[in-house]
């Protein structure tokens, strides 16, 4: 695949494919300054009859991608940056939580950090409730009687 033009679906084009490493397609961009970026052969759609690589990616998504010099390509970084599987991964597969992961819910997050979780608290205060309290069953709030308008002696005219 060496020397094909790389080309993004909306017709730009990227640079040439000037080597293969692991997973990746090593794509070389610029005139005077040449620099190299992984795109990976998941994103890549091999035209050989036009000697191209077609990609849905961006000709900027691309560019900004971590560099490669020489041999030296950190394959779990880019597949990090492009959010394939490869990254930051356990053994099985599955990727490591950031420990302030925004997509942790707030129970779990509550939970980690020694709290009862909302639900529990709710139930707990629902058991506690006599029949005989002013505030009555749940849903239905039974508000005492304002001690400084009733039962005062001349009040009534």
């Amino acid at each position: 695949m060496e020397g094909y033009e790389v080309i993004t679906s909306d017709g730009d084009k990227v640079g040439q494919v000037v080597a293969t490493q692991g997973d990746n397609l090593i794509v070389e961009h610029g005139a005077l300054f040449k620099s190299r970026n992984a795109l990976p052969n998941a994103f890549a759609e091999v035209d050989e009859s036009e000697r191209t690589v077609r990609t849905t990616l961006t000709k900027d998504l691309i560019h900004e991608s971590p560099k490669v010099s020489g041999d030296d390509l950190d394959e779990g970084e880019v597949a990090a940056y492009y959010g394939l599987p490869g990254g930051n991964t356990t053994e099985e597969g599955w990727g490591v939580l950031d420990e302030h992961d925004p997509t942790e819910s707030a129970a779990l997050l509550a939970e980690r950090q020694g709290m009862r979780p909302a639900d529990q608290e709710r139930a707990e205060v629902r058991e506690n409730m006599g029949a005989g309290e002013t505030y009555g069953s749940p849903g239905r709030q039974i508000i005492p009687p304002d001690p400084h308008t009733t039962g005062h002696s001349g009040d009534e005219k």
